[in-house]
C-alpha cells in the first residue's frame, strides 16, 4: 500500500534511504520478537531482506549454496550435488533445485514416519548423506521445515544442524506459516537450534495479517548471497551501497489461534469415528474424500486435504484475525452434519 501511495523504487539504497532503511529496521524488529541470534540480525552481524515469496529466497539461498561449494570443487560437479529435505518438505525446493542445475534426480526426500510425528531424523538423513557420499556424490543443501503443509510438523533444528555441519552443507530452515507463533516465548522451542542454519524464511502473509507478498529471509552470511547474485553493474554503484497491531496484539492473536485449534482438537478427539484402525484406512480414505467435496461444496466453511501416513486427511488452519470460537463451534458442525450423511447414504 505504502509503495502504491508513495511510488518508493526500492532497488537499491541511493533509490529510496527510507525504504531501505525502513526494511532493516522491521527485519531486526521481528527477529528480536523471534530472539534470533545476532549473527542474522543487521544489529548484531548480518541481517536479512523482504522477499515476495519463499520460492525467491530459496532460489537466492540454493544459488548461494551452489556457488559456494563448486568454488571448492569445480563447476564442472554440478552433478554431482545432492539437496535434502523430507516427503513432507514444500514442493517449491524440487522447483527451485532445477531453476538452480540441480538434476531433479538428485533431491532426497526422506521418508517419515507417524512415530516421529512426520519430522526428519537426523539419524535417517545422516544414513542417506553417506550413503550419496560413497556414491561419489556431494551434500550441499538441507531443506529444515517448521510447520509442514499437511500436519504442521517442526523439525529437530539442532539435531539437523549439527549433521548439516559434519558435511559442510548449508541449512535453510523454512517456517512459513508455524514461525509466526514463535515470537510467543512458550512456541520459542520450535525454532531452537536455529543458530546452527545458514537462512531463515518466514512469510508475514500467512500468520501475521498482512498481504501478499512478504516473506523474510534472513541469512547469517549475506556476502555470500551478493557475491552469488550480484552483476556488479555500474549504474548500480554508489557510495552507499511498526505495524498497527504491535508485538503484544500479535502474541495476543497467535495465542488465541493456538487455542482454537485445540479446542478443534478436543472436538474432534470427542468423536469415535475420527479415530479408525488401520484397518479401516480404505474406507476412511473414501469418505474423507466425500467428505472434502461436500464441505467445500456447502459454502460456510473451505478445508484442503494431505495424504500423511496413506492416510486421507482433512485440514483445519486457524489464522485469520477475525476467527473467533463460534466459528469453530460452527466449522465443526458442518464436518458432524456431512459426515452423519455420508455415513448414512453408504449404509443402505
Amino acid at each position: 500500500m505504502l509503495t502504491t501511495c508513495f511510488n518508493v523504487v526500492g532497488f537499491n539504497w541511493m533509490a529510496s534511504p527510507a525504504a531501505t532503511e525502513l526494511e532493516t529496521i522491521v527485519m531486526d524488529w521481528l527477529g528480536d520478537m523471534l530472539k534470533l541470534p545476532n549473527s542474522f540480525l543487521f544489529s548484531g552481524t548480518d541481517g536479512g531482506v523482504l522477499h515476495g515469496s519463499t520460492h525467491e529466497s530459496v532460489v537466492c539461498t540454493m544459488a548461494s549454496a551452489r556457488d559456494q561449494i563448486l568454488s571448492r570443487i569445480g563447476e564442472e560437479n554440478i552433478g554431482k550435488l545432492v539437496a535434502y529435505g523430507s516427503d513432507q518438505t514444500h514442493s517449491v525446493i524440487q522447483k527451485v533445485s532445477q531453476i538452480v542445475g540441480i538434476p531433479s534426480k538428485n533431491f532426497r526426500a526422506i521418508e517419515t514416519t507417524i512415530s516421529s510425528s512426520f519430522t526428519l531424523s537426523p539419524e535417517t538423513l545422516r544414513l542417506t548423506v553417506c550413503s550419496d557420499m560413497e556414491a561419489g556424490l556431494v551434500p550441499f543443501y538441507l531443506w529444515a521445515t517448521v510447520g509442514t503443509t499437511a500436519t504442521t510438523a517442526a523439525d529437530p533444528l539442532g539435531p539437523l544442524c549439527n549433521v548439516a555441519k559434519d558435511y559442510g552443507m548449508w541449512v535453510h530452515v523454512d517456517a512459513a506459516y508455524a514461525g509466526s507463533a514463535c515470537i510467543c516465548p512458550e512456541f520459542r522451542q520450535y525454532i531452537d537450534g536455529i543458530e546452527g542454519a545458514n537462512s531463515f524464511t518466514l512469510n508475514a502473509q500467512k500468520w501475521f495479517f498482512t498481504a501478499l507478498d512478504c516473506c523474510r529471509l534472513w541469512v547469517k552470511n549475506p556476502s555470500a548471497l551478493t557475491k552469488s547474485m550480484s552483476t556488479d553493474l555500474e549504474v548500480l554503484r554508489n557510495k552507499a551501497s511498526e505495524w498497527s497491531y504491535g508485538v503484544a496484539n500479535l502474541r495476543n492473536f497467535l495465542r488465541s489461534h493456538v487455542k482454537m485449534a485445540k479446542r478443534f482438537e478436543g472436538l474432534v478427539r470427542t468423536d469415535e469415528r475420527a479415530n479408525p484402525t488401520p484397518s479401516d484406512e480404505k474406507c476412511v480414505n473414501e469418505v474423507n474424500c466425500k467428505l472434502l467435496e461436500v464441505i467445500n461444496g456447502c459454502g460456510r466453511v473451505y478445508t484442503s486435504h494431505a495424504v500423511v501416513g496413506g492416510m486421507y486427511v482433512l485440514l483445519c488452519a486457524i489464522g485469520a484475525s477475525l476467527t473467533e470460537e463460534k466459528h469453530v463451534a460452527m466449522a465443526w458442525k458442518v464436518v458432524q452434519e456431512h459426515v452423519d450423511a455420508i455415513l448414512s447414504l453408504t449404509m443402505y
